[in-house]
């Protein structure tokens, strides 16, 4: 928990935040709204977005992370930078006293990512990786109908975004976003969140065009055998080789199936399908900024813990090696 020498009813959290992207901006605006919080330093790539982003939420532009991370009057970075960043800004922060949120991944290299959960329960100090696919209306609606399906033997979560032309930018990067599977670490936690230890990992990857460590298109797909028996397998695709957009998760039971078309599920069973109430995606990030406070001031729980995300980052670095040598990886 945040200690402060406040009183209950005034306490609040200086915040610093790092990046000005999408996902800073909707936490910015998150923080805006929490009177128990105050947004102090921003720092991006940036000089002249940064210094009107901070400008925009009245706090101040800063030149670098570092200097953010090193201010004496901030009790918790934000992380909401390109993932190559995460984790030197995330140790940089822990080793300065602060409390951390990160966007997944927490890191691309899995043995920083051990050692970064281990400084911070040295320092004693938040270390909370951002799932909010957890907290969606599709996956909370899947907790919610999985005993209705029986015992369930396969799973399969496919993301397709065609984009004509690829973008130039970090999410196109080897080096800044990573191997796709990592740098798209959701995609992995869904499944394991909802089934646990996976037992073994089989990966192909595909990229198109690689130029000055930019491509046009990936196409990545995994089979991940669980330790339950489960099959499950993950497609993520971009770019510009690809054509028909798709956001798909179907589980399959011994008594039925549940299917999610974007927002859109169905229970199907013997002779019937019936329309489940899913809920919305919008607002994620601020309800997972409101659990940080509320866990720093009242000791709220979380609802992830970093080894959790960790442990699906092991997952992923074991689709990496799969991708990389065409062998079948067992996960440790």
């Amino acid at each position: 928990m945040y200690n402060s020498s406040a009183s209950a009813t005034t306490a609040s959290i200086s915040v610093g935040l790092i990046g000005t992207g999408y996902a800073a901006r909707l936490r910015a605006e998150s923080l805006r709204q929490d009177t128990r919080a105050r947004l102090v330093a921003i720092a991006g790539h940036n000089i002249e977005q940064t210094e009107a982003f901070a400008q925009e939420f009245q706090a101040e532009a800063m030149d670098s992370w570092q200097r953010v991370c090193d201010r004496n009057d901030i009790d918790l970075i934000i992380i909401s930078t390109i993932n190559s960043e995460h984790g030197k800004i995330a140790r940089a922060a822990l080793e300065s006293g602060k409390h951390v949120v990160v966007e997944y991944p927490l890191t691309l290299d899995i043995e920083e990512a051990f050692e970064l959960v281990d400084e911070a329960n040295k320092q004693k100090k938040l270390l909370h990786v951002e799932h909010i696919e957890l907290l969606g209306g599709v996956h909370q609606a899947i907790k919610r109908h999985l005993p209705e399906i029986g015992q369930v033997f396969y799973a399969r979560y496919n993301t397709i975004k065609p984009q004509h032309p690829a973008p130039r930018k970090w999410s196109y990067n080897h080096e800044m976003f990573g191997f796709p599977l990592v740098g798209a670490l959701s995609r992995l936690h869904r499944l394991t969140d909802l089934f646990g230890k996976v037992f073994t990992v089989n990966c192909h990857n595909r990229f198109w065009q690689v130029e000055d460590n930019y491509y046009q298109s990936c196409f990545t797909i995994a089979q991940l055998s669980f330790a339950s028996g489960l099959l499950g397998q993950v497609i993520y695709a971009k770019g510009e080789t690809v054509w028909q957009p798709e956001r798909k998760f179907e589980i399959h039971g011994e008594n039925g199936g549940l299917i999610f078309n974007e927002e859109k599920g169905i229970l199907v069973r013997a002779g019937e399908k019936i329309p489940l109430d899913v809920g919305s995606r919008k607002g994620l990030f601020a309800q997972d900024t409101t659990m940080v406070l509320d866990y720093l001031l009242d000791g709220t729980p979380l609802y992830i813990k970093p080894e959790e995300s960790l442990y699906t980052l092991q997952v992923a670095n074991a689709a990496k090696r799969s991708a990389e040598t065409g062998l079948t990886i067992v996960v440790d």
